[in-house]
């Protein structure tokens, strides 16, 4: 087993195949799978199959969204538009999102979309890609389930709303920023409660000051609102938490305010103590090079910038300065050749969405599983 949890190369047919099974059609499932893969391919591995089915299985089953994604036009410029999601699959309507405002940004130098009623759509850096390998600069942000507390608060008010930058450069990868406006967020702990491993300490906020690291009741907590987590630079001002607490809430603005969209404790997927859908928002920006001095001038001197940073003195005891993106792309070509790497939690929802989906033509590598 240990070969398997070092790497393996998840089939992407058998991603595609049990969100088929789930109802999505079959054009929408392989853009859903190659979302969710390639976040393990990225080292993003709090984002990929880990979530393959607490998060879009099982919420289809539940009923929080819909396997069938229409997407609805509310209202559109030359430059722009508004889409309703209709709790459909959140990496579908993300795409189309992306896409969209790529295909402005080509005609009109910007391009903007803004998103309502959606749903979890995996890593804003894919989107960001998108718009980068079209010759674009990409923003990307979507606010979330109430998880952040603001400063000087210890309730779960904001999402973990991640924003996220593509810039293409003359490197083989752009520089891609994307990270939440939190410390941490709810898919590491996921991912750490799944390991056995702790949250480290002053990434979470309770009511009562307790310290509480233990990442399974973390997950509890979160859900309950008995603890928070807390922003970019911490809980206070000491620390430049007010930064992180005011990144998290521009993402929500824009997340909601444009597109007429929920915000805050409306996020929670619940109401009245019944599971709802979620009804998530998001903005997507896309940067036509063209539109100023062209793609070349931009992939040339972002690619001097990052290199410049990367040349300059590092400190005692590193060898190397990474620019964003870097350490992904390192690990993309890593993986290409390796395999992702997967434990024995991941094996095992692997199986149960095999058996779930009545899959039986795959048979995985690592069975039988112990225990």
């Amino acid at each position: 087993m240990d070969k398997y949890t070092m790497g393996w190369d998840i089939p992407e047919p058998f991603v595609k195949d049990a969100f088929m099974a789930c109802g999505v059609p079959r054009a929408d499932a392989e853009i859903c799978a190659d979302v969710l893969l390639e976040s393990d391919r990225r080292g993003i591995e709090s984002h990929g199959v880990n979530r393959f089915k607490p998060i879009y299985i099982d919420r289809i089953r539940a009923g929080q969204q819909s396997a069938v994604t229409n997407i609805e036009v509310v209202r559109e410029t030359p430059a722009t538009a508004v889409l309703d999601g209709n709790h459909g699959m959140g990496q579908v309507v993300a795409h189309r999102a992306m896409a969209t405002a790529i295909e402005k940004a080509k005609s009109n130098g910007l391009g903007m979309t803004a998103v309502r009623n959606s749903t979890h759509f995996g890593i804003a850096g894919y989107y960001c890609s998108m718009a980068a390998d079209a010759g674009c600069i990409g923003m990307v942000g979507t606010n979330a389930r109430p998880s952040i507390a603001p400063t000087y608060g210890v309730e779960n008010m904001l999402g973990t709303n991640p924003l996220s930058f593509g810039i293409p450069t003359d490197e083989p990868f752009p520089f891609m920023f994307d990270c939440a406006t939190s410390i941490t967020q709810r898919g590491r702990i996921e991912s750490d409660a799944r390991l056995g491993k702790p949250t480290p300490g002053g990434h979470v906020i309770t009511g009562d000051g307790a310290a509480l690291t233990d990442s399974a009741s973390i997950l509890k907590a979160l859900t309950d609102g008995s603890a928070a987590l807390a922003p970019l630079g911490g809980s206070g001002d000491q620390s430049g938490g007010y930064k992180g607490y005011g990144f998290a809430t521009v993402v929500e603005i824009l997340s909601s305010a444009l597109q007429g969209g929920r915000f805050l404790r409306a996020l929670s997927g619940f109401e009245n103590g019944r599971q709802v859908p979620y009804a998530l928002g998001h903005f997507f920006l896309a940067i036509n090079a063209e539109a100023f001095l062209g793609i070349d001038t931009l992939k040339r001197i972002a690619g001097d910038i990052c290199r410049e940073l990367r040349s300059s003195k590092k400190a005692p005891g590193h060898d190397h300065i990474y620019t964003a993106g870097e350490k992904e792309y390192l690990t993309w070509m890593e993986r290409k050749d390796t395999g992702v790497p997967i434990n024995q939690g991941v094996m095992r929802d692997l199986v149960n969405i095999r058996d779930m989906c009545g899959l039986k033509q795959y048979v995985f590598p690592f069975e039988p599983l112990e225990g």
